[in-house]
């Protein structure tokens, strides 16, 4: 990787660093009015109130250290997004508009195909601020043959003088509040008396400040035995709609539920014989998927950054390193409480006013949370190098990897529930998870299609709509699962995804989601009458140290 000295990384960063942004800021007296009813009616909050009496003082302390360095993500993730956060905030006149800013990370909207909200910032660019705004694809592609650092997941791409192009390392181009994160961690490592934790802590503090996070990322596939977890650095790529090169920096703080926790633990067992089983040719499933796989049920605390953008992650699975997954496997987050409020508030009243009466009754938690949880496992299957010699399935697909890695996890996970369901692996009412899942659509699709989950969605609806695995009443504008077409489009689908990846043929995954993303006008009005109805799209949080309950009040202040 290109390490720049020290004064030329101060040149560089004066004249290309944390001021520039993707678009100019939007005119200070902007008071432009909103067509919409309010913007922020899109987002339900919730309130992140877990009830963390029962922790020590220490581990108090260590969510109080967790949240402040989750804060250095923040900032680090506005620059990623966007550019210079201040100077955005501070020419937005209209309160409302200052808020969703905020939600956003900045002037798009992320619920609507990143259209801006705010005069004079103009279209987002695909490349967000990992790259500078003049740069054209075909530019980077030519330097990046002759420089490795553009196209690694941990540097920002900023102009020289001469204007060419070159990889500014994250821990030099965000030196101060990767610095600031690594001793919040580092004073944390030191309070815990779990020994995988406080590896986890030290080895990470050190990849914040170094770029090299794959041993952190071994060390965090240990860190299962305990009451608090932290995932925090630069992890997901999918801000980077342009190469989907570039990891935006996030943080979640994390309790473990026990007792949910447990009644997942020994699916990750299972692994092996559902990569087996798998529908598709035996070099499509030839990797073996690590056996020290971790599922587990936790409250979030706080979220940061890439995590806190716009639509809330419901779970998570990491690390995304292919090598240590291989290795060691995954762990798979189930985030109940989030997943609770997105029910509740957003899923059963798409239910009520979209599937057919006679099916609401199937649309319930446990279904959600399976359908959720096994998503998440199916991200650990498939293959994640190409047979083709293309490379890894992501650096084969670029900018279409995350859209069809969701898409392969959404309908692998459905399939994986009716394989363990014909196992005798698991007790459940399979038109639950099927309806559940059609209901799970349409609250994913409202997404839009700048999401990478919005664009899988709609795939998939477009594909099952094909196959006939529901259909629609026009008198009762309502839909309904048919089961038997249901099971045959998933398989469809589940084996098309696989072969795709597992080509890592670019041009037919392009030509794939080309065929299968647009949006029917039918699909577009029934959208339309939840947002009339006023259900929200997702949620967002109030969030901060004084609003968890039970932390004693030296450290209850924001």
């Amino acid at each position: 990787m290109l390490r720049l000295s020290p004064l030329l990384f101060l040149f560089a960063s004066l004249l290309f660093g944390s001021g520039c942004g993707p678009s100019s800021p939007p005119d200070a007296d902007d008071t432009t009015p909103d067509p919409s009813p309010t913007l922020t009616d899109k987002y339900t909050t919730v309130r992140l109130d877990a009830d963390v009496s029962g922790l020590s003082d220490d581990q108090k302390e260590m969510v109080r250290l967790f949240i402040e360095a989750g804060q250095a993500m923040d900032g680090i993730f506005w620059e990623q997004a966007y550019g210079n956060r201040d100077s955005l905030l501070q020419a937005i006149g209209d309160p409302q508009r200052r808020r969703f800013a905020q939600i956003n990370y900045g002037p798009w909207d992320r619920l609507n195909d990143n259209a801006p909200f705010v005069d004079g910032v103009g279209p987002k660019p695909p490349g967000a601020n990992f790259y500078p705004a003049s740069m054209t694809k075909a530019e980077f592609e030519d330097a990046a043959q002759t420089d490795d650092a553009l196209d690694d997941l941990y540097t920002m791409v900023r102009r020289l003088p001469d204007g060419s192009l070159t990889g500014v390392p994250y821990n030099q181009f965000f030196i101060t509040a990767m610095e600031t994160a690594a001793s919040k961690l580092r004073e944390a490592s030191a309070l815990t008396d779990n020994e995988g934790l406080r590896r986890y802590l030290e080895l990470r503090a050190e990849a914040l400040t170094t770029d090299d996070y794959r041993p952190s990322d071994r060390a965090w596939m240990d860190v299962t035995d305990n009451d608090l977890d932290l995932v925090i650095g630069p992890i997901e790529t999918y801000e980077d709609q342009l190469f989907g090169y570039k990891a935006a920096a996030e943080a979640f703080v994390l309790r473990k539920d026990r007792a949910w926790s447990q009644r997942l633990s020994r699916y990750a067992t299972l692994l092996p014989m559902l990569q087996e089983g798998l529908p598709v040719p035996e070099q499509y499933k030839q990797e073996s998927p690590g056996r020290d796989s971790d599922l587990g049920a936790y409250d979030v605390l706080y979220v940061a950054g890439d995590a806190n953008a716009g639509p809330k992650t419901i779970a998570i699975n990491l690390p995304n390193d292919e090598v240590v997954q291989q290795e060691k496997g995954s762990r798979r987050l189930q985030l109940k409480n989030a997943m609770r409020a997105k029910f509740d508030e957003i899923l059963l009243p798409i239910s009520d006013l979209l599937i057919a009466e006679e099916q609401r009754p199937h649309v319930t938690f446990d279904a959600f949370f399976g359908n959720t949880m096994f998503h998440e496992v199916a991200h650990g299957l498939g293959i994640k190098n190409t047979i083709t010699g293309n490379g890894t399935v992501r650096e084969a697909l670029t900018d279409h990897y995350t859209t069809m890695e969701e898409g392969k996890a959404d309908v692998l996970g459905l399939y994986m529930v009716r394989a363990l369901a014909d196992e005798g692996e698991l007790d459940v009412e399979l038109m639950d998870n099927y309806t559940s899942f059609l209901a799970s659509i349409f609250r994913s699709v409202r997404f839009g299609s700048a999401s990478a989950h919005g664009r899988a969605n709609l795939i998939r609806f477009n594909y099952f709509r094909e196959r006939g695995a529901f259909s629609r009443n026009a008198d009762t504008e309502t839909y309904a699962v048919n089961p038997d077409s249901m099971v045959q489009a998933m398989n469809a689908l589940s084996r098309d995804i696989l072969t795709l990846q597992g080509d890592g043929d670019y041009e037919a995954v392009a030509d794939f989601v080309q065929t299968y993303s647009p949006m029917p006008k039918e699909l577009q009005a029934d959208l339309d009458r939840l947002q009339e109805a006023g259900i929200p799209i997702d949620i967002t949080y109030e969030q901060g140290r004084s609003v968890l309950t039970g932390l004693d009040p030296a450290t209850a202040t924001r």
